[in-house]
Order: structure tokens, then C-alpha cells, then sequence
């Protein structure tokens, strides 16, 4: 088992899954850094009683890990967080991430990841769960992949105009309508293994509008992170998962 792979292993199982507050200082850098939707969290200090709350609040939580790819400093994780909600009398949820991390050879440095609390807020409230994808049969011994800097040009082109419903990408539950125009492109963190090519990053344009919410023409920003495939130098197939609970939260406050 590649050590990278081991600690991701740890994260997934012995710290989130076991709710064991004592693993993060054993695996991760005491600056760890965490960006997660529009929150970031310096240090864990900050970041592991943030994460506690949540697994207080759906004791119990269990991660099941959809794939999983690496290089020699980096690793990508697909991942459903599933478990019942204390403050919604026991309702189940299950809702999808990608999360990225960069280590310094020893433990874990850094994370992007986007959840899609949008569905999760859906679940709560209709009480019916969706349903959980297949695991990955083996992840934990994943070896590492060789880079494709050709398959990284071709994802940071797409990021700029990809919308859900082409490509073959499934975003977020897979009944995410698009939000944004995309007009612009911010990529905080992208690295591929092999074909597949990991990415956080920012869309800002034009909001498109919800049944609820009308559309505007001022900027808005929509996070994104996801793991996607590159064949015959074009994005074939894969996963985004968007920050879309965080956008609508923000206009529905205007």
C-alpha cells in the first residue's frame, strides 16, 4: 500500500467513519489547511471541531469511497457520506463529494473538497434517502499513476464553458439543472493521473435562475471539484461536484 494511499485509508476510515477526534494530529500537518465550499479552515485547530459538529450531528456516519486515483503527491477521492441526522429526527441522507489532498511525503498538507449539501438539505427535508453508489472494490491499494499534461489541458479548457447534462458527467445527484453561464475560470488545485484528471475550481458568471430565484446578469461564483476522464482529447465521462447549495443560499438572501 502506497503511504500517500494508507493515510487517505485513515482519514476515510479511521477518522471520519470511526469519529476518532485523536487521528487528525496523526495524519495530518498541524497547519493543515482546508477548503471546502466557500468556508476555509487554517489548522487543526480550526478544522477538526468543525468536522466533529457534523459527525456529531449524524453519529455513526459512514464514507463509502467510489474511486479513488494518485499521483506521488497528490490524491483524489469520489465518495458518498451517508448516515441519519440527529436534528432531523434519524431522517437518513446520502450525499456525494470530491476531495483532493496534497501531502508533504509524511501526512496530509491540504484539501479541496466540494459536498453536495443540496441534496443532502433535499433528503432531510422529504425524508427518503438517495440511493448509494457501488464502492470501489479495492482503493486502498491504488498505485500511482503517471501524470497526463496533455489530459490537464484539455479539463482546464472544458472547466471554462462545462455545464451539467453533456460529456457524459454526472453532477452533483444528477438532477442538477445548470446555474451559471460560465464567463470565467479560477482553478485553485488540478492534477491528473493517468486519463483521469482531478480538479477544484471556480466558475463566475451569469446566474441562470431557479423556479424560486430569478436570473441576473452580475457575477456570481459556483465551486466545483470533481474527477473526470479524458479519451481521444476530450472529457468522456466522470464526476463534478458543485458548491449550488452555497450559490442559492447567497441569492436567496438578497
Amino acid at each position: 500500500m502506497h503511504d500517500l494511499a494508507r493515510l487517505a485509508q485513515r482519514f476515510t476510515i479511521d477518522w471520519l467513519d470511526r469519529a476518532d477526534a485523536t487521528v487528525p494530529p496523526q495524519i495530518m500537518a498541524p497547519g493543515y489547511q482546508v477548503h471546502i465550499g466557500d468556508v476555509e479552515l487554517d489548522g487543526l485547530e480550526a478544522y477538526t471541531p468543525a468536522t466533529v459538529g457534523q459527525l456529531e450531528q449524524f453519529p455513526g456516519l459512514q464514507l463509502t469511497v467510489h474511486s479513488l486515483v494518485l499521483t506521488e503527491d497528490r490524491l483524489a477521492l469520489h465518495f458518498t457520506e451517508h448516515g441519519a441526522s440527529v436534528r432531523h429526527d434519524l431522517r437518513g441522507a446520502a450525499w456525494t463529494g470530491v476531495a483532493l489532498f496534497a501531502w508533504d511525503g509524511e501526512v496530509l498538507t491540504e484539501n479541496w473538497t466540494q459536498e453536495d449539501y443540496a441534496a443532502r438539505r433535499r433528503q432531510l427535508a422529504d425524508g427518503v434517502p438517495d440511493t448509494v453508489g457501488p464502492p470501489m472494490v479495492a482503493p486502498w491499494t491504488t498505485q500511482p499513476a503517471a501524470p497526463d499534461p496533455a489530459a490537464e489541458d484539455v479539463v482546464r479548457a472544458w472547466l471554462g464553458s462545462a455545464q451539467p447534462g453533456f460529456d457524459s458527467v454526472t453532477w452533483d445527484d444528477g438532477l442538477t439543472a445548470a446555474l451559471v453561464r460560465p464567463r470565467g475560470l479560477e482553478v485553485a488545485e488540478l492534477f491528473s493521473a493517468g486519463s483521469t484528471v482531478a480538479f477544484a475550481a471556480t466558475q463566475t458568471g451569469e446566474f441562470l435562475g431557479t423556479d424560486e430565484l430569478p436570473a441576473e446578469d452580475g457575477p456570481v461564483r459556483l465551486g466545483l471539484a470533481g474527477l473526470v476522464t479524458v479519451a481521444d482529447g476530450v472529457v468522456s465521462g466522470g464526476v463534478v461536484v458543485s458548491d449550488r447549495h452555497g450559490l442559492l443560499r447567497s441569492r436567496s438572501r438578497r
